[in-house]
């Protein structure tokens, strides 16, 4: 049997690579990573790779300024691996999350949140992101995106509601 079929014979197995540069906030890493985990079985991605990058607003806002022009914190950036085909080398890998914890947190108050459950409903929004939806293509798009991310939410949080004041 040659390589190229031992390859394509490999299953990949999801992956969940969470790197948390911050140390303004206590985050449970393996916690955050079995929430997502669940996330992407849900979302019939179990094959898939994400890397998800916790930072503060400080290089949050560079990564804003230097990929989408923007000189200010935001809570989250996707970047999906692919923007059109996956590479038939890598189909598994979906792309980066970058989430601010300083943002979020000033947020998880606002949205009658912990910070845990901002930063999965942050992450459940990257996701959704790096999979296709766009709020800011139409407000159908952006209708149907907060469903998903509700209902995905409530899978990890089933008594938990954020505030009317959350878009996502």
């Amino acid at each position: 049997m040659g390589l190229g079929t031992d390859w394509e014979q490999r299953q990949h197995l999801m992956e969940v690579l969470l790197s948390n540069e911050q140390t303004e906030c206590q985050i449970d890493s393996s916690k955050l990573e079995s929430y997502i985990e669940n996330i992407l079985q849900t979302l019939r991605c179990s094959d898939k790779e994400v890397s998800i990058l916790l930072v503060d607003d400080k290089k949050m806002r560079e990564l804003n300024k230097q990929y989408r022009g923007q000189d200010r914190a935001t809570d989250v950036l996707s970047f999906p691996q692919y923007e059109e085909e996956p590479d038939p080398l890598n189909p598994h890998l979906l792309g980066d999350v970058v989430v601010s914890t300083t943002t979020a947190n000033k947020q998880s108050a606002e949205h009658q949140l912990t910070l845990e459950e901002e930063l999965v409903l942050l992450l459940i929004h990257g996701i959704l992101h790096l999979l296709g939806y766009d709020h800011e293509r139409s407000d159908e798009e952006a209708q149907r995106m907060k469903e998903k991310t509700r209902e995905l939410f409530h899978l990890i949080f089933p008594k938990k509601e954020p505030a009317e004041s959350c878009d996502f």
